[in-house]
């Protein structure tokens, strides 16, 4: 849903998670979306240079929240509030690995065609 404004669907999906559960950490984010565990690292030390994120080391796991000085965090809040618990749920089903996808190793354009496919029918 917000590809097209955040460019990534790993993003968004980061995003979204911490979103909805005030933290989260790595393995337990590409788990949830069964995303490669490599793009959702990627994405959260992006969000966290852009001082989107901050992490808090608990033993040897990067646990990541919202940094609450962001500048602009409440009118990101507000944009992931449009998308409801039930659009979360439905958006971790959709986004699982395709056998293509696979094949170019990336998430990529064919899980997001079929997601936004999906989400269409269901709108």
């Amino acid at each position: 849903m917000l590809e097209p404004i955040l460019g990534s669907l790993v993003r968004e999906q980061v995003l979204l998670f911490i979103h909805n559960h005030g933290e989260g950490y790595a393995r337990e984010i590409s788990r949830f979306f069964k995303a490669s565990l490599d793009s959702v690292q990627k994405q959260l030390k992006r969000l966290q240079s852009g001082y989107v994120l901050k992490s808090v080391r608990k033993g040897k796991t990067l646990i990541y929240s919202f940094n609450e000085d962001y500048q602009y965090l409440k009118a990101l809040r507000v944009l992931l509030e449009g998308i409801n618990k039930s659009d979360f749920e439905k958006n971790k089903e959709m986004t699982g690995r395709t056998s293509n996808s696979r094949k170019t190793g990336r998430i990529g354009k064919r899980v997001s065609i079929k997601y936004y496919n999906r989400m269409s029918e269901i709108h």
